[in-house]
């Protein structure tokens, strides 16, 4: 979800060109995910290689993003640290606990990304992946 809130003019002198955006596919799922963020628990995400192609404003390294809460509103600044291509199937138990989701585990990573990716119309165990770690730069 791309979008830049009135009330952030000053990020956008101090993190110009950032990404806005939110993560998962709920208010409740952004609140909770965004926490994880603050928190210094959640350090990588994921997306589909199909959903990073086709929006314009997806991550480089180097990129500054702010994390939406799921009322919209500024959370985070994060900045992207490394971008790699992983198939669903070869996510390695690192690389869930660094999402930070849950209790940490692979099984938990893989049972609720599928959910996940089923709800967005896509998932296969061989679906491309890329998978974007990144730092916490501020809190807002």
């Amino acid at each position: 979800m791309e979008t830049t809130p009135k009330e952030s003019a000053p990020l956008t002198v101090t993190y110009p060109g950032a990404a806005y955006w939110a993560f998962g596919d709920s208010p409740q799922m952004a609140d909770e995910l965004g926490a994880l963020v603050v928190g210094g628990i959640k350090t990588a995400t994921c997306c589909s290689l199909q959903a990073y192609q086709q929006d314009a404003s997806s991550p480089r390294i180097g990129d500054y993003s702010v994390i939406l809460n799921g009322r919209e509103r500024p959370l985070a600044v994060i900045r992207t640290t490394a971008l790699r291509l992983l198939r669903f199937c070869d996510v390695t138990a690192e690389m869930a606990a660094k999402e930070g989701e849950g209790d940490l585990s692979l099984a938990y990573w893989r049972e609720t990304h599928r959910a996940f990716f089923e709800r967005a119309g896509h998932w296969s165990e061989e679906m491309a992946l890329v998978v974007e770690e990144f730092m916490l730069v501020a809190t807002l």
